[in-house]
């Protein structure tokens, strides 16, 4: 073995290289104050091991980015793990950096000889934070997109050249699969490069005029090795193990979210997504940007983050006088601290906030929907994962019910989207539309002229109100329990899904209400049910609400089966080509609450892999 040693050294001279990195001197002794760039060295090597792993796996267009990372995160082994390190370990390394910044112009080591080292740290630091934002939108969900978005716009700012750098950066007009492949071109080719290229000439640097010791100093010279190196290795298990809490935090401390790195909802550049907010290092410029409205925008975008970079570039020149390194001192601490109010500032507007909460928790729901969608027996489709959410009723449905319905018919007192809408209701509230519960209320005479179903209607004095209010209010205890058999039986011609049980269970009274529905006159002198009735003033009562009988209506309710001409002001959504024929049928299918829902193994089995402490989609769904 050590011939082979020798032979390697004679060929290499690895030994004296080695001598020199262990054996250079520390003036001053070993300090923890010198570990800040051998963690940031360590940090970098981590980012470049699993980013290696990552780019294995990953997948970079706009139909296969989210795709990829959901494999990662939730179906390769130990996806979760390795995506949450590489997410987290950015976030150290910008801290890990502000740090080693704050130690060099502390201890004046930035001074000549030193002022390249000092440019090759602040570019090094711009890389990072390049890094930071060409990977936020490679997960191409809607969060990274929609944040890229907002922050690439204020390249259009810069003078002369705004439209044309954007047009560059974005790979067109527009973002999409250029942008997306050029961000990820900068993220795992160009900066990476950059970036390993400056740390050895930064490391040269220093190697070259070696420490700065803090004045006074403690002892005499000593070595690298071995003090000072095992303070350096004790650092970086320090990191490693921050990086690992961040990863774990919601076990460990029981919060809810996933373990590693979240992933929201496909990117969808048709879905605007107001709770988009750039990382917890660019928060402070976006908190800064609502002081300069208007054309003064510039100033906060362009001017002045590129002032402060300016007068770090020349702190060298300032340093050269004692007041002049104190002013360094006090500009840095000055930013830093401008930061983190700036930032503060961003995150306590945002929660109180009602509009940018709700935005946020409807990104969640939408987050969490796609992960059970994807985790279904059908899986991903070749259109991609956005595909999912946009035939999803349980995500369309109540956006599509709110634009177009809510105006009339309120949804449990809201719009469907949980806002309570400025209009009183001029048509029946629609939850639970068909239901039991719901014909009960329809056939209960404290209730049928209520807001709830025809109070606020053009039916209010029509003829089921009176009959209800009449004739039903003086039924006999054996006509109730005749009714309510009729109303399972018409309940059953809906064929919901969350009822489906207990129809089943309920069979042989539902063929008894069916058979009275058909032969009881005062249901047949207004309603047809399975036979035909020229004569029949009201809706025909066959198949009501199903999915057919709710299309029909939604599409064309002056059809003679329908209302006619009786139609109390409701649209021919369909007839009128307001809402297309799809649209219509996921509106049918949330109302009926016919939607895909996870059984709870399969729910408990994604849960699992994805690692996360969130109620299930089926907890979620059921509510």
């Amino acid at each position: 073995m050590n011939s082979i040693l020798n032979w390697l050294d004679h060929r290499t001279g690895y030994r004296s290289i080695l001598r020199g990195m262990l054996y250079e001197s520390v003036p001053g002794g070993a300090r923890w104050r010198y570990v800040w760039g051998s963690t940031l060295t360590f940090v970098f090597f981590v980012q470049f091991v699993t980013g290696i792993v990552l780019w294995m796996h990953y997948s970079p267009s706009t139909q296969t980015a989210w795709e990829s990372v959901y494999f990662i995160q939730n179906e390769m082994f130990g996806g979760w793990l390795l995506r949450g390190i590489h997410h987290y370990a950015a976030d150290i390394m910008v801290i890990l950096l502000v740090l080693h910044l704050m130690q060099v112009v502390i201890d004046g080591a930035y001074k000549a000889p030193r002022e390249v080292n000092l440019w090759l740290g602040l570019v090094l630091m711009g890389l990072t934070l390049a890094f930071a934002l060409t990977g936020y939108l490679l997960p191409w969900d809607q969060k990274g997109f929609w944040a890229t978005r907002v922050a690439t716009s204020l390249v259009t700012m810069v003078p002369y050249i705004g439209p044309e750098l954007q047009r560059l950066v974005i790979g067109g007009a527009d973002y999409g699969h250029f942008t997306l492949t050029r961000f990820f071109a900068l993220h795992a080719g160009i900066l990476p490069a950059l970036t390993a290229l400056l740390i050895v000439g930064h490391i040269y640097l220093f190697r070259r005029h070696g420490i700065t010791a803090k004045r006074p100093l403690r002892k005499g010279t000593e070595s690298f090795w071995p003090d000072q190196l095992l303070k350096d290795m004790v650092a970086c298990l320090a990191v490693l193990a921050a990086i690992g809490v961040l990863v774990f935090r919601h076990s460990l401390f029981g919060g809810n979210g996933p373990l590693g790195a979240e992933l929201m909802a496909p990117a969808d550049p048709s879905e605007p997504f107001s709770a988009a907010r750039p990382e917890w290092y660019f928060l402070f410029l976006f908190q800064l940007l609502k002081y300069f409205p208007g054309e003064t925008e510039v100033w906060g975008a362009i001017y002045l983050p590129c002032g402060a970079f300016l007068v770090l570039l020349l702190m060298p020149l300032f340093g050269k006088w004692r007041v002049g390194h104190y002013f360094n001192v006090v500009l840095v601490c000055g930013l830093l601290l401008g930061a983190v109010v700036l930032s503060g500032l961003a995150i306590v507007e945002d929660r109180s906030d009602p509009n940018f909460v709700q935005a946020q928790h409807r990104a969640e729901k939408r987050a969490e929907r796609v992960k059970a969608l994807a985790s279904s027996p059908k899986g991903i489709p070749p259109a991609g994962a956005i595909s999912l959410l946009r035939n999803d009723p349980y995500i369309q449905g109540p956006q599509l019910y709110a634009e177009n319905c809510a105006k009339c018919h309120h949804y449990g007192g809201h719009d469907g989207m949980g806002n309570k809408p400025e209009d009183p209701p001029s048509a029946p509230d629609l939850k639970g539309f068909a239901s039991r519960e719901w014909i009960r209320g329809l056939m209960d005479p404290e209730k049928v002229d209520s807001p709830h179903y025809y109070g606020n209607t053009a039916f209010k004095d029509g003829d089921m109100v009176e009959f209800v209010k009449e004739d039903v209010a003086s039924y006999s205890e054996s006509e109730k329990k005749t009714l309510d058999q009729m109303i399972l039986a018409l309940s059953a011609e809906a064929d919901l899904p969350y009822q489906s049980q207990v129809d089943k269970r309920d069979s042989r009274q539902i063929r008894r209400g069916s058979f009275m529905l058909k032969a009881r006159s005062d249901c047949t002198d207004c309603h047809e049910f399975h036979n035909q009735d020229d004569t029949a003033t009201g809706p025909d009562l066959t198949g009501y609400g199903s999915r057919e009988w709710l299309i029909s209506i939604i599409s064309d309710p002056e059809q003679p089966h329908h209302y006619g001409d009786d139609n109390d002001g409701m649209p021919a959504f369909g007839r009128e080509k307001i809402l297309t024929e799809r649209e219509i049928g996921l509106i049918a299918d949330w109302l009926r609450r016919d939607w895909y829902r996870p059984d709870p193994e399969q729910a408990e089995k994604t849960t699992g892999s994805s690692q996360t402490n969130t109620p299930t989609s089926e907890a979620r769904l059921s509510q």
